[in-house]
C-alpha cells in the first residue's frame, strides 16, 4: 500500500445557520460521491442477497426500495447509502483501489439494513422513509428473520476476503457495540426523566456511539483495512466515524422532535410519546425551572397531539435544541482533527470532505 506524500484534511466547512437542516437531498459534490460508490458496490451486493432465500431476498429487496410486496421490482429511494460510501472512501482515500472496500461497503450496508429493520419492530415505526417498515408490510416474525440473514450475510461477506480474520474481528466489535447502544436506548426508556436515576449526557454519549456511531467508525475503517491500510490509520477512522454517528443520532433525536414527516418519511414526536431520552430533551430538563416539561413528560396519556406539540416547544425554550447544536458540532469538529492528522490520498480525501460536509448540513 502507498501513501500521498503528506497528510491532506478533508475540509468540513463552518456548520449551517439553521440549526437543525432537514434537507434531505445532499449537495450536487456529495451526490455525486454517493452515486459513485453506490454504483460501484450495487452488483455485489446484489449477488449477495441473491444468496438468500428467495422469500427474505425479497424483503432484503423491499427494504432496499427495489421491489414492492410480492417481488414486483420497484425503484424506491430508501436512503443514500452513506456507509457504503463511507467503506469505498476508507480504501481509497489510504490509496487502495475502490473495489478493495467494496466488500466492507457491502457487509455494512448489510448490517445496516438489519438493524433499521429490528429498529422499527423495538421502536413501533409503521414507516420507513414514506413506506411501510417491512414488519406492517410482512409481518413482524418475517421482519425479524429478514434482519437474522442479514446480520449473517454480512459477516459471511467479510469472512470470504483475504483480510478475513482482520476483517470479521472488525466487523463483530462493531456490531457488539451496535447492540449494546440499542439495548441501552430501550433501557432509558424506562428509566425516569429527572432524579438519581435519569439518564446523564455522558450515559447518552456513550449510546449514541454504539447505536449509530459503531457502524459510521467501521465503514471506512474496515474500507481501510480491507485495502491493507496500518492499524493506527484504522482506529484513527474507526474513531472519526463514531464521532460522526453521535452527530449523526443528535441530528436523529432533533429531526424526530421538530422534523417534518412529509420529508423525513417518519412520524415526528414518535419519540416523545415513547419516553426516549434524547439529547435536546435531557439538555433542556437540565436547565432551571423545567418542572412544566419534567411534570409533563412523565404523564405518559398527557402526551396526546397538543401535549407533544407543547413538550416540544418547552423544550426548544429551554435551550435543547441550541445545546444539540453545539454538542453536534463538536463531535464534528473532533471527527476532523482525527482525519487532520492521517496521510491521505488527496482525490479520495476531497471526496470524503465532500460528503462529511454534506453530513453536516444534514447535522447541523
Amino acid at each position: 500500500m502507498k501513501t500521498s506524500a503528506a497528510p491532506h484534511r478533508p475540509k468540513v466547512p463552518a456548520a449551517s445557520a439553521h440549526p437543525v437542516a432537514l434537507a434531505t437531498q445532499a449537495p450536487p459534490g456529495a451526490a455525486q460521491v454517493l452515486r459513485r460508490c453506490r454504483e460501484l458496490t450495487a452488483p455485489a451486493l446484489s449477488e449477495a442477497i441473491d444468496t438468500l432465500h428467495p422469500w427474505v431476498a425479497e424483503m432484503a429487496r423491499y427494504a432496499l426500495g427495489r421491489c414492492e410486496v410480492g417481488g414486483a421490482p420497484a425503484d424506491h429511494s430508501q436512503g443514500k447509502g452513506v456507509r457504503q460510501a463511507l467503506a469505498v472512501l476508507g480504501a481509497e482515500i489510504v490509496s487502495g483501489p475502490a473495489d478493495a472496500g467494496v466488500p466492507g461497503a457491502v457487509a455494512v450496508e448489510l448490517v445496516h439494513v438489519f438493524s433499521l429493520l429490528h429498529d422499527d419492530i423495538m421502536d413501533g415505526d409503521a414507516l420507513r422513509r414514506g413506506r411501510p417498515a417491512v414488519w406492517k408490510a410482512y409481518g413482524t416474525g418475517p421482519a425479524v428473520l429478514a434482519g437474522d440473514a442479514l446480520f449473517a450475510l454480512a459477516v459471511e461477506t467479510v469472512a470470504l476476503t483475504p483480510q478475513a480474520g482482520s476483517a470479521v474481528r472488525q466487523l463483530t466489535r462493531a456490531l457488539g457495540d451496535l447492540v449494546r447502544g440499542q439495548a441501552d436506548d430501550l433501557l432509558f426508556a424506562e428509566r425516569p426523566w429527572t432524579g438519581p436515576g435519569a439518564v446523564s449526557a455522558r450515559e447518552y454519549e456513550t449510546m449514541a456511539e454504539g447505536k449509530t456511531g459503531a457502524l459510521l467508525g467501521c465503514a471506512p475503517a474496515l474500507g481501510a483495512r480491507l485495502a491493507g491500510a496500518p492499524d493506527r490509520t484504522v482506529a484513527a477512522l474507526d474513531r472519526a466515524g463514531r464521532h460522526l454517528g453521535v452527530a449523526f443520532q443528535i441530528a436523529d433525536d432533533a429531526l424526530g422532535i421538530w422534523g417534518d414527516p412529509s420529508v423525513t418519511g417518519k412520524p415526528v414526536h414518535s419519540d416523545l410519546r415513547q419516553g426516549k431520552k434524547t439529547l435536546p430533551v435531557l439538555a433542556a430538563l437540565g436547565a432551571p425551572g423545567q418542572a412544566e416539561l419534567a411534570e409533563l413528560l412523565a404523564e405518559p396519556h398527557a402526551l396526546d397531539d397538543e401535549g407533544v406539540r407543547r413538550a416540544a416547544a418547552l423544550v426548544e425554550r429551554a435551550g435543547g435544541r441550541a445545546v444539540a447544536v453545539r454538542e453536534a458540532r463538536r463531535q464534528l469538529a473532533a471527527a476532523d482533527t482525527l482525519l487532520a492528522g492521517l496521510p491521505l490520498a488527496p482525490g479520495p480525501a476531497a471526496d470524503l470532505g465532500t460528503l462529511l460536509a454534506a453530513l453536516a448540513d444534514r447535522t447541523i
